[in-house]
């Protein structure tokens, strides 16, 4: 019994390829335009991992604790007497005072991020060195300053090729000049892509910042797992100071790239919900040969089920090719194209974006989530219609 039910179903498959050679033409654009959409769907996912995946590799060396001073809702410059206020918390290793913010170039409608900090007072200042393609941070009692480090972004917008200078305005307008000492890695583009590294007293002289203030307080803790406590235990001691954990911080890019993402897979779903209403409406409006075939079928002794198997036979071929296609379209998208049509989306609004490279780790739950919105809405969008044609009387047919 089973063999003959498999030898049945066997015989319907090879029933319902010859169906789709008959009308390849119709089948094609089906494919073609059901692949693209589980292309459009698969990238977004992609895109998506791939960058959260790329924001936790790189913030793994970032602060355990940012401390930063709000006042009405917006951060202004904290003192650095707040860092003697955190000396008798236990488990503090080392308090880093940082001045950051935005250079914005009005030649080239540019924003650069501005980093000042001393790199010697950093416990993994010596290991910055290997997130540089070129060049080396200052050591332990370097105190040179007017050097700088840059993003490879930087380098193309102030056209470095061949120099090692450049200068930048001052709230006066006076220039500042620098000397480029280092270029990081386009493996960390994601976040020194428009980075400029500078002294902490030249971030400070190039923002006009008073002495005593900086933008934030890096705070590194003995032991990670310790990191929830002594961020509490800082809020008790500074009450009107913003404490911020890299948890937070690796949980804010994942939100944000989420969030983007979950936007551009919104408004594909139209995209997917026009296609499925298209497939069934092709589905359940037959054409006079496609009634004559069931017709026929019935005569020769076909049962309902099989022609619903026929149907959905020829849907899972139609689905499972245009996954095969649409998956392996959105890798090379993501991988050799560098998500060429979506990084507008998901990378903000900054004129420098960085060029990267991005490797797709689609898990498991990730395909079934795409199967689940593509191919299941697809099979009902086809199956569904089929059974109200395989009820069609075969004389009404066979005479229309």
């Amino acid at each position: 019994m089973a063999q003959h039910n498999l030898e049945k179903q066997l015989n319907i498959l090879e029933y319902a390829l010859s169906s789709l050679w008959r009308h390849r033409l119709k089948s094609l654009s089906v494919l073609l335009v059901f692949g693209a959409v589980i292309f459009l769907l698969a990238s977004f996912q992609m895109v998506t991992q791939a960058l959260s995946d790329k924001a936790k590799q790189v913030l793994v060396h970032t602060p355990e604790i940012t401390l930063q001073k709000m006042s009405a809702g917006r951060q202004e410059a904290i003192p650095l007497a707040y860092g003697d206020k955190l000396a008798g918390i236990f488990g503090i290793r080392r308090v880093v005072p940082r001045i950051w913010g935005y250079y914005f170039d009005e030649v080239r409608l540019a924003n650069y991020t501005v980093m000042g900090l001393e790199v010697a007072e950093m416990p993994e200042g010596a290991r910055l060195d290997t997130t540089l393609a070129s060049g080396t941070m200052p050591g332990p009692g370097d105190d040179a300053q007017g050097w700088a480090v840059i993003g490879c972004s930087i380098t193309n917008a102030l056209d470095l090729a061949g120099r090692d200078t450049f200068s930048l305005f001052r709230p006066d307008l006076s220039l500042k000049p620098f000397v480029v000492r280092g270029e990081f890695s386009r493996d960390t583009d994601i976040l020194t892509n428009d980075l400029i590294v500078m002294n902490l007293a030249d971030a400070r002289d190039l923002f006009g910042i008073p002495a005593g203030l900086v933008t934030d307080l890096c705070v590194y803790v003995a032991n990670p797992t310790e990191i929830e406590t002594i961020a509490k235990k800082i809020s008790e001691t500074l009450p009107g100071v913003r404490v911020l954990t890299r948890p937070q911080i690796q949980k804010t890019y994942q939100v944000v790239f989420g969030w983007r993402s979950g936007f551009g897979s919104i408004c594909l779903l139209s995209a997917l919900a026009a296609f499925v209403i298209l497939a069934w409406d092709k589905a359940s409006g037959l054409s006079p040969e496609e009634r004559r075939e069931i017709a026929i079928l019935k005569v020769l002794g076909w049962e309902t089920s099989d022609i619903l198997a026929v149907r959905f036979w020829e849907s899972v071929i139609v689905s499972g090719l245009a996954c095969i296609v649409g998956m392996t379209a959105a890798y090379i998208h993501v991988v050799y194209c560098a998500a060429a049509l979506f990084r507008p989306v998901l990378m903000g609004w900054s004129v420098l974006r960085p060029d990267l490279h991005l490797l797709p780790r689609l898990a498991v739950g990730d395909i079934l989530l795409i199967l689940a919105f593509t191919v299941i809405p697809y099979l009902a969008a086809t199956v569904i219609p089929a059974w109200r044609s395989a009820t069609v009387p075969a004389d009404s047919a066979l005479g229309g």
